[in-house]
């Protein structure tokens, strides 16, 4: 599998500039906060959101250096998908987060809460600061869609009529939105046409779809050491995601165990022995694959270059954590 960093070298000086800058944006005059987002941007991750912004900017400015605006555009998604995640911790009890405890688990629910309120807050003062009224109102529906995503996620609990389309929907607003919206705002940034502003929205919409389709099915195959959680977990919630809604079709039994939201002994485990006996992860694995496919056919608009090229690996990267 290829690591994600090897994908960014055409933007490491930048993203080294952007972990600097994340720490200082925030701010030290509420040391409690600062304490929390030191804490968040000091536990890494893996920067995919920002790198996808630096690198096309860098695509789509071939002959100029990337601007302070681009810049900060990487800065603030990096600032909205963090606060999404202290309040998704919160909303799901999560005690780690990326190897490392998450905040509400170190500073309480009440700090957890406000430090991503703080955080949303700070992205929409940068973002108003930019000075360009789309992309202002391209980052703002993403944190719309992000609150719009939680709260689909909470009423379809265990909805065993959830349809793929309302899955895919729910999907676009937790995680493609930030990606679709920031990849067509740093195009505009670059000035460039209408049209390539949209084929960078698709590609990010399609490759943010392929990143929460393989995220799910890596909650039913990969270990609870590589996940950070219970495999399953998604499921126990009552989260039904692609592999489940497939699995569905085959296994009619499996619709009881949800129903009765695993409240016998042994449901939950013979609930994942089902999805697993079933074509529900390999007809995720390939719903993934199409929305990969479609991501790279969006970015061909660009020019040839060393940008551009690490934006298809991304597509491939994404497939490549299934293996």
């Amino acid at each position: 599998m290829t690591p994600a960093t090897s994908l960014f070298t055409p933007v490491e000086a930048d993203l080294r500039i952007l972990a600097d800058n994340l720490k200082q944006l925030v701010g030290n005059r509420h040391p409690i906060l600062y304490a929390a987002a030191e804490h968040l941007f000091g536990a890494g991750g893996k920067r995919i959101r920002p790198a996808i912004v630096l690198l096309i900017a860098r695509a789509t400015m071939l002959e100029k250096d990337i601007t302070s605006r681009h810049r900060r555009l990487a800065e603030i998604t990096e600032m909205i998908h963090t606060a999404s995640l202290v309040h998704d911790d919160v909303v799901d009890e999560s005690q780690m987060r990326r190897g490392v405890p998450t905040v509400h688990s170190l500073f309480g629910n009440r700090i957890a809460v406000l430090a991503g309120d703080f955080l949303f807050a700070q992205s929409s003062w940068y973002l108003a600061n930019l000075d360009n009224l789309e992309v202002v109102k391209l980052l703002s529906e993403v944190i719309m869609d992000l609150a719009a995503g939680e709260i689909q996620q909470g009423l379809n609990r265990f909805d065993t009529n959830t349809s793929i389309e309302t899955y895919l929907d729910k999907s676009y607003y937790k995680t493609a939105s930030l990606i679709a919206n920031s990849s067509k705002a740093a195009g505009l940034l670059s000035e460039v046409s209408q049209e390539d502003a949209e084929h960078l929205y698709n590609y990010g919409r399609h490759l943010g779809l392929a990143f929460q389709i393989v995220d799910d099915i890596l909650d039913f195959t990969s270990s609870t050491d590589t996940l950070g959680k219970p495999v399953g977990s998604d499921l126990q919630s009552g989260n039904l995601t692609a592999p489940v809604l497939f699995a569905l079709k085959e296994k009619p039994y499996l619709e009881v165990l949800i129903e009765r939201e695993f409240a016998q002994d042994g449901d939950l485990e013979q609930a994942l022995l089902l999805i697993q006996e079933s074509q529900g992860i390999q007809r995720a694995r390939e719903l993934a694959a199409h929305h990969a496919k479609v991501a790279t056919e969006h970015i061909a608009v660009l020019p040839a270059s060393e940008s551009h090229q690490a934006l298809i690996n991304m597509a491939d990267y994404v497939l490549s954590r299934l293996y």
